[in-house]
């Protein structure tokens, strides 16, 4: 309830204050009914090319381009918190859509978010990420499943500018920079997905799954909004 509160709150300043579609620019809501219709609704395989080892099962609703990059981007640097209400549905239907026994979709979830900087969620002015999940968490509760968001991980050591980087680069930059909080409370039986916005190289979510499970929590999968055309075309051979 608190979720859906917060996404009315922001959709009804948006629309006060004259704002337009962040899709299409119609005069109005932040997303029009036509944009938020074309958005994916299910998850698929997102393996990067080349995938960091040991790196959980990961999947995304589409390509980092397009509605989807524009969304991301505006929600998490423009601050168009009114977006994490969509961009929380297009998670909620990936972590819907995970693979599993039989039972799966009646097993609880826990969604875990990859942590934001202090300085970053400072200069933002809010956690992107942070948001997102409790909006899918709410979109799932709204369909009867037991989904939560715990904030298990947070940032330790220290990560230079990624800009250029590559995939190896990226994982050595990465390497030891996060931790889990101690005594997280993860139930019994309960599904662990650590949860982004988008899936670049794999290094930042192979980091996440480390320190959980270095921390005793094991990680089911991986569920992003997006991943970056040019990895995702490098692992389907398209």
């Amino acid at each position: 309830m608190r979720t859906a509160a917060l996404g009315l709150t922001d959709a009804a300043r948006d629309l006060l204050l004259g704002g337009a579609c962040a899709g299409c620019a119609r005069p109005g809501r932040v997303l029009c009914d036509g944009c938020e219709a074309s958005l994916p609704r299910r998850g698929r395989l997102s393996w990067p090319s080349p995938s960091p080892a040991g790196l959980a099962a990961p999947y995304a609703a589409g390509d980092y381009d397009g509605l989807l990059k524009v969304l991301v981007n505006a929600h998490k640097e423009r601050g168009a918190l009114a977006l994490a209400t969509p961009l929380g549905r297009v998670l909620a239907d990936v972590v819907a859509g995970l693979p599993g026994p039989p039972a799966a979709p009646r097993t609880p979830v826990l969604l875990v978010p990859v942590p934001s900087r202090t300085a970053v969620v400072r200069r933002r002015g809010h956690d992107p990420m942070l948001r997102v999940a409790r909006a899918a968490a709410g979109v799932l509760r709204g369909r009867g499943s037991d989904a939560r968001v715990a904030r298990l991980l947070v940032p330790a050591g220290r990560v230079r500018d990624q800009a250029g980087l590559d995939a190896v680069g990226r994982a050595a930059n990465l390497a030891g920079t996060m931790r889990c909080r101690r005594g997280g409370g993860v139930r019994p039986g309960e599904r662990v997905v650590v949860v982004d916005d988008v899936l670049t190289t794999g290094s930042t979510a192979r980091e996440a799954q480390r320190a959980l499970e270095d921390g005793g929590v094991p990680v089911e999968a991986v569920a992003t909004v997006a991943a970056t055309v040019r990895r995702l075309r490098a692992a389907t051979g398209s």
